[in-house]
């Protein structure tokens, strides 16, 4: 009885292995930055400076240029050995009304080999018409135009001054 149960556990664990699902949540209390993702796999999605080095607070200066990158993407769908990933940023005021907004920053490309397209990112320029002592809400979502479902959603708040 116990070989018979211990059978089924390691045929249970490699079942749920061969589903390469995964679904999750993380928060990065110095920035405030919130992430879910379902189907992909995501080592992790950062606030970043305009040299690539992560931010450690959601204060930013007018004039300069951050980044929402998300890190370790895997788990894509394949098209002819291609991936195919969408990623909407959407900037807004307190007010709800948009600064920014790209439905699709990668619409139109023709196909990524998967090793490229590990680490996206969103680049977000903090300049007019946004102004020192304003909160911005950014919101970014990243999916896969070949397994549905696969998708990443970020968003924080960013303080200029």
């Amino acid at each position: 009885m116990k070989t018979l149960s211990i059978i089924t556990l390691i045929y249970c664990c490699t079942a749920l292995t061969a589903c390469n699902f995964s679904k999750g949540a993380k928060k990065d209390l110095s920035t405030g930055l919130s992430y879910n993702y379902n189907g992909f796999s995501v080592r992790n999605v950062l606030l970043i400076d305009a040299s690539g080095t992560p931010l450690s607070s959601n204060k930013v200066s007018l004039n300069t240029r951050v980044s929402v990158a998300a890190l370790g993407i895997i788990n894509y769908g394949l098209k002819d050995g291609k991936v195919y990933p969408g990623m909407m940023l959407a900037v807004t005021d307190q007010q709800g009304n948009p600064v920014i907004k790209s439905a699709d920053l990668f619409a139109g490309g023709k196909g990524y080999p998967p090793a490229g397209a590990t680490e996206l990112r969103g680049d977000i320029t903090i300049a007019q018409p946004m102004a020192s002592g304003q909160v911005y809400h950014v919101n970014v979502r990243i999916w896969d135009k070949v397994k549905a479902g696969n998708e990443i959603n970020a968003e924080a708040d960013l303080v200029v001054h």
